[in-house]
């Protein structure tokens, strides 16, 4: 296991000054790369799965990347969410701000069967906003959301606070920074 997480942590590359002066953006295409290293990734957020889990849910773009081959090792489905005008039938709409303005994402309304047990899966937990928008989301469809994982959580933007407020109380994250 430690080998595991030494692997991914040297495989994600800080880069200074991006997107804007001051900002060192953690870039994880150096991990997505390496076959074992995505491999230790998946494996480990896996391995933090609560029991069974019915849906697995990823969000654009980034989370689609890790919460894809995690629901197929769960032996569960996958769900996107995604930004507006990207998914074809009735969606649910869930807005949310960011440290520039707001985003919003949006989830097909029959996507999940009430009662599913889910777990989100994205890459980063930063400030918050896009996991938080997510479980308001799952709220509107009446299912269980039982944990959420992320590769890294970047713990000076304050993001687990807002997974608090939103009601999620099962989170893990391989690294934090």
């Amino acid at each position: 296991m430690q080998d595991q997480l030494s692997l991914i942590q040297s495989l994600i590359t800080d880069v200074p000054d991006f997107p804007k002066p001051g900002v060192t953006f953690k870039d994880i295409t150096p991990l997505l790369a390496s076959p074992q290293g995505f491999a230790a990734s998946i494996d480990q957020i896996v391995a933090s799965a609560p029991g069974d889990i019915d849906i697995v849910v990823g969000m654009e773009a980034r989370g689609f990347i890790f919460a894809a081959p995690v629901a197929v090792k769960l032996g569960a489905g996958f769900v996107p969410v995604r930004k507006p005008g990207k998914l074809p039938r009735p969606v649910f709409e869930e807005q949310f701000a960011l440290e520039y303005g707001t985003e919003t994402l949006t989830m097909h309304r029959d996507a999940i069967p009430s009662g599913a047990r889910v777990m989100v899966v994205d890459d980063v937990l930063a400030t918050g906003g896009t996991i938080g928008a997510t479980a308001k989301l799952l709220r509107k469809l009446d299912v269980n959301l039982v944990h959420v994982a992320v590769v890294m959580e970047l713990s000076f933007l304050g993001g687990r606070a807002v997974l608090d407020e939103s009601g999620i109380d099962s989170f893990s994250s391989i690294l934090t920074a």
